[in-house]
């Protein structure tokens, strides 16, 4: 397998950068033998689905829609399948470019079979493809589900678990999908208490490396890929904390970089908020990762994060207001 540099001389140059970069979209922290191509302005235009992201200078914004009863944040109320398609097309609605919809929660819960997670999961990527040309992620961890999310009209394939299943990378490179691919150290529903990192964000920046080079050698193409370092997966605060600081060092991977923070622990504990207290902390941090290089962020309060990520947008320079009045 061809290796990139030292997560180390990566994380050398990038904290050497930070104070100045502002998400700059060009990257340089690369080996000559490394397959993994250096990133440039002109490698961060992607095509996924119907839609064109210059991930340069946009920011997507990513809704999350669950079909399951027990999930982390809405408990089930779109469980139902007309309620998961009226919630789909809402965020639609309220600016998401992007819904990412899910059969099986990440945490611990009772097990869903095959048959099950297809059934939630196909039937919605069906109806919100039939209604919109919103970009489509499946959550999932089985390869199985992700064939048929694609062939249903799904763009992405989600995979939480950072490539657990050994079929999910051929599978999305068969289905032509795009590929998220998150750090993340258990198998699925697995927990993992109290974990430890001599250094979490070189632990972070290696594992997808791996993961990158495994999804390149399966078929995905390398502009074909998105990468997460799993906030709050098998961490804890003080390592979600330290991620979303350093999150320019994970972007040095090249492929547009997704956070999933809404909403979670590591705000809670921060903040000393509840579940439903952290609109506020979710926002704040949405904001700092895509100042170090998020460009897709994954939400549960649809329409205030689009308000704080065009803002951002339009302070960095990369869009103009929606209109201008105020002493012109």
């Amino acid at each position: 397998m061809s290796r990139t540099p030292s997560s180390g001389s990566c994380a050398r140059a990038s904290r050497a950068r930070r104070s100045t970069s502002h998400g700059s979209p060009t990257r340089t922290c690369r080996s000559r033998s490394s397959s993994i191509e250096p990133v440039t302005s002109a490698s961060l235009v992607r095509r996924i689905g119907s839609r064109e992201f210059d991930f340069a200078r946009r920011v997507a914004v990513m809704a999350i829609v669950n079909r399951t009863p027990d999930s982390f944040h809405d408990k089930g109320a779109t469980f139902g399948l007309d309620r998961a398609v009226e919630a789909s097309l809402a965020a639609v609605a309220d600016g998401a470019d992007w819904v990412d919809v899910g059969g099986v929660p990440f945490g611990r819960g009772p097990v869903v079979e095959l048959a099950e997670e297809l059934d939630r999961i196909v039937p919605l990527v069906a109806a919100i493809r039939a209604a919109s040309d919103v970009v489509i992620s499946v959550d999932t961890f089985s390869a199985r589900v992700a064939e048929a999310a694609l062939a249903a009209g799904a763009d992405v394939v989600n995979d939480t678990s950072g490539l657990w299943d050994p079929d999910m990378a051929g599978a999305v490179a068969a289905g032509g999908g795009h590929l998220v691919l998150t750090h993340s150290l258990t198998p699925p529903r697995t927990p993992h208490p109290s974990p430890r990192y001599d250094d979490v964000v070189d632990t972070v920046v290696a594992h997808l490396r791996s993961r990158i080079e495994t999804a390149l050698a399966a078929g995905v193409p390398f502009e074909h890929l998105i990468v997460d370092p799993g906030h709050d997966l098998n961490k804890n605060t003080l390592h979600s904390l330290e991620l979303t600081r350093r999150l320019g060092e994970v972007a040095e991977l090249g492929p547009p970089v997704l956070v999933a923070l809404s909403n979670k622990d590591f705000i809670g504990e921060t903040l000393d908020r509840t579940q439903y207290e952290r609109l506020e902390g979710s926002l704040a941090s949405a904001v700092v990762s895509i100042v170090n290089g998020a460009r897709i962020v994954r939400v549960h309060d649809v329409r205030a994060s689009v308000a704080a990520v065009r803002m951002t947008e339009a302070i960095l320079g990369w869009r103009e207001p929606a209109w201008l009045k105020h002493n012109m």
